[in-house]
């Protein structure tokens, strides 16, 4: 049940004054259903409004006079302004209105009264004047003009002013909350009060009250992180009490794995160990593998597959596309297989019989191990005892497909694996319920890819290199950017691109994307696979996530538009065979600073993790490295770089609580209990969960 000293936060925006019918959607838009989130809306610049006189008017300024209204120059057409002229003993200047304004001005504002207006100075071919001044008022009330205006986002139909009133208005339904930071960190960090940072929040002093690092900010942002961590270590605390089937290291997992062509390196080992520890624990595992493409998370999770299947159970590996999902299938179903460990592949083309027969394989524990898409957790699949759950790339899947997978068996353990780098100071946020296993080492014999920026007007001496390559019987991938919003100008210029290419290079050379249907793209790539195509056109990242070890070329067209992180994942996908690789990084120049600097790094290393951490220092707050897509919480107040020294904080206290105070019974447990209320942050609601 929601505390009664949050009900006035969690009433509709409608219970706000002046919020009816016509306003509440576009505040919803800007903030958020509920009153709490429109007192939670930031205001991002402050306006800094400079008395003087009409003498020192300053072009583009914010800038506030005393004024006599002189006269009211009327249109003579309905497109024309309206015109008002104003004058102080040091000069005159004109006020513009456009609009339906005319009787309304003359009436409110007629010659010869004094007014006090504020507005920015533009200096135009028809003078010095103020266009739709944002106050005009009279000279006995001058503080109905702010000296220091807090600015807050707005949208058509509803300007920054009304919602700074709207946000006045819920500050003031925000009543004083029960204290649940630790004292003795709060003083250390000369946090104020939560409902002090808030006033501040709506009501800074100056320019630096809107930074992330002013203490208010660092304050609220605190709470939001604590919220959060709080969750994720109960549930990771809900798992560990949930008993689940012991699974013992198995001699067949060890010879699978002596069967391979090479050998792990150091960071398998330990992720196997990992593993084998949680399983052989008794307690559900829910772990995180994590590591760049190539670097071997499929054979490790294969590796527990056959400790499963030796104990009597069932896995289940499922890939968000058809295609990764068979490049799993042909990793690991040979190796499994050889030691009588019988694996399916379902996908959304099984139809008819052949798909009956896989069914009733896995219904019967005759197949131990299945592959597939979404397919895998349609009603009509049933194991005779799932045991294990590994997902790649979890993100691209939605909390209630990964739970619906889950289900099929009882206290599942879990391995959740990601190809995408998160750096150590982001790792708690997106993955704080999972326990991590970094795999860090790149498998022995891989050559680094040799990385070049080249600018768009080399293009033809690329396409020349790339015939030559060709001709030798190199293979190469050509990824287009995203060119617009709309899949069918990204698709019209692939297109483009690809038929230049035939044109140059001649008939082997294949396009996806994707609006293909699946059976069209698998039959491209399996071309592709195959070496039936030289050269592949690729417009999307997803469509490329396929292992092709003969392709040794990997050029990426307008590479300044993707992400640093971006562009490692799709570097990634050559360099996986013996010989040696290059990758083109085409863009057009100029570049911007930051740009140059991505390439750069892109060319001087090939370590995704601190790839990961380069690329969030470059872009700093806001969307950092994409990571919305990647199951990167939306916070409110908390920046990921701005107060990556919080999270750890907020993680280290959030254990502490959950060892000390379990069911948050105490008096700090009790007002943390309304923290979790307050931002929605509960362990058990779905919408919000990470595993």
């Amino acid at each position: 049940m929601r505390p009664e000293i949050l009900f006035p936060l969690f009433a509709p925006v409608t219970s706000l004054k002046g919020v009816g019918a016509r306003v509440a959607p576009l505040l919803e838009r800007l903030a958020g259903p509920i009153v709490r989130d429109v007192a939670f809306l930031k205001p991002h610049s402050i306006v800094r409004r400079t008395p003087g006189s009409l003498s020192a008017a300053i072009d583009g300024q914010v800038m506030t006079f005393e004024v006599t209204i002189d006269q009211h120059q009327r249109p003579r057409t309905s497109a024309q302004p309206w015109r008002v002229r104003v004058s102080d003993p040091t000069g005159f200047m004109t006020l513009v209105f456009f609009g339906r304004f005319a009787d309304q001005l003359e009436t409110r504002h007629p010659a010869g009264a004094r007014r006090i207006i504020s507005g920015k100075v533009e200096d135009d071919k028809f003078g010095r004047q103020m266009v739709h001044p944002d106050y005009m008022v009279d000279p006995e009330k001058p503080q109905e003009i702010p000296e220091l205006e807090p600015i807050y986002p707005a949208t058509e139909g509803l300007p920054a002013r009304r919602v700074r009133t709207f946000a006045l208005e819920a500050l003031e339904k925000a009543t004083e909350l029960p204290e649940w930071q630790d004292p003795a960190w709060k003083a250390r960090e000369h946090f104020p009060a939560w409902r002090e940072a808030l006033e501040r929040l709506h009501e800074p002093l100056s320019e630096a009250d809107l930074s992330p690092m002013s203490l208010h900010q660092r304050r609220l942002a605190y709470d939001e992180l604590l919220a959060h961590q709080l969750a994720l270590a109960q549930r990771k605390a809900e798992r560990r009490r949930e008993a689940a089937a012991r699974i013992a290291a198995s001699a067949i997992a060890d010879r699978v794995r002596a069967d391979l062509p090479f050998a792990f390196t150091g960071a398998q080992d330990r992720a196997l160990a990992d593993i084998r520890a949680d399983l052989a624990a008794g307690e559900r595992m829910s772990r995180l593998i994590q590591g760049d493409v190539g670097s071997g998370k499929t054979v490790v999770a294969m590796c527990a597959m056959a400790d499963v299947a030796a104990g009597g159970g069932q896995s289940a590996l499922m890939a968000p596309t058809e295609i990764l999902a068979r490049q799993h299938y042909e990793t690991i179903a040979a190796p499994l297989s050889a030691h009588g460990i019988g694996v399916v592949l379902l996908t959304g083309r099984d139809k008819g019989k052949p798909r009956a027969e896989k069914l009733a394989a896995l219904a019967s524990g005759a197949a131990k191990v299945a592959v597939g898409t979404h397919a895998l957790f349609q009603d009509d699949v049933g194991f005779a005892t799932l045991q294990l759950a590994v997902i790649d790339e979890q993100h691209r899947f939605g909390v209630s497909e990964r739970q619906r997978l889950q289900a099929k068996g009882e206290a599942v353990h879990l391995i959740a694996m990601s190809a995408t780098p998160i750096p150590r100071t982001l790792e708690l946020t997106v993955y704080g319920d999972l326990d991590v296993s970094r795999i860090e080492e790149k498998p022995p014999g891989r050559t680094p890819v040799a990385t070049r920026a080249v600018p768009m007007t080399r293009i033809a001496e690329v396409e020349g290199r790339l015939r030559q390559a060709a001709a030798a019987g190199a293979q190469a991938f050509w990824i287009c950017p995203l060119v617009s919003e709309s899949e069918v100008s990204d698709l019209a210029a692939a297109e483009r691109r690809a038929a230049e290419l035939t044109e140059r290079i001649g008939p082997s050379v294949g396009l996806i994307h994707g609006q293909m249907p699946a059976a069209a793209k698998d039959a491209v790539m399996a071309e592709f696979a195959e070496g039936r195509l030289s050269v592949l056109v690729a417009t999307t990242v997803v469509e490329v996530g396929v292992n092709v070890p003969n392709a040794t070329i990997m050029v990426i067209e307008q590479a300044e538009r993707f992400g640093l992180a971006q562009l490692h994942q799709l570097r990634g996908r050559v360099g996986r065979g013996r010989q040696e690789s290059a990758c083109v990084l085409l863009y057009d120049p100029p570049l911007s600073e930051t740009a140059q600097r991505r390439l750069d790094i892109l060319r001087r290393t090939d370590d995704g993790f601190l790839i990961a951490e380069k690329d969030l220092e470059l872009r700093g707050g806001g969307d950092a490295l994409g990571l919305r897509q990647s199951g990167f919480p939306d916070y409110v107040f908390a920046d990921p770089f701005a107060h990556r020294d919080l999270i750890a904080a907020a993680g280290d206290d959030a254990r502490l609580i959950i060892n000390r105070d379990p069911e948050l019974t105490s008096p700090r447990g009790q007002a943390l209990r309304v923290l979790q209320e307050l931002f929605d942050w509960k362990a058990g609601l779905a919408l919000r969960d990470a595993g």
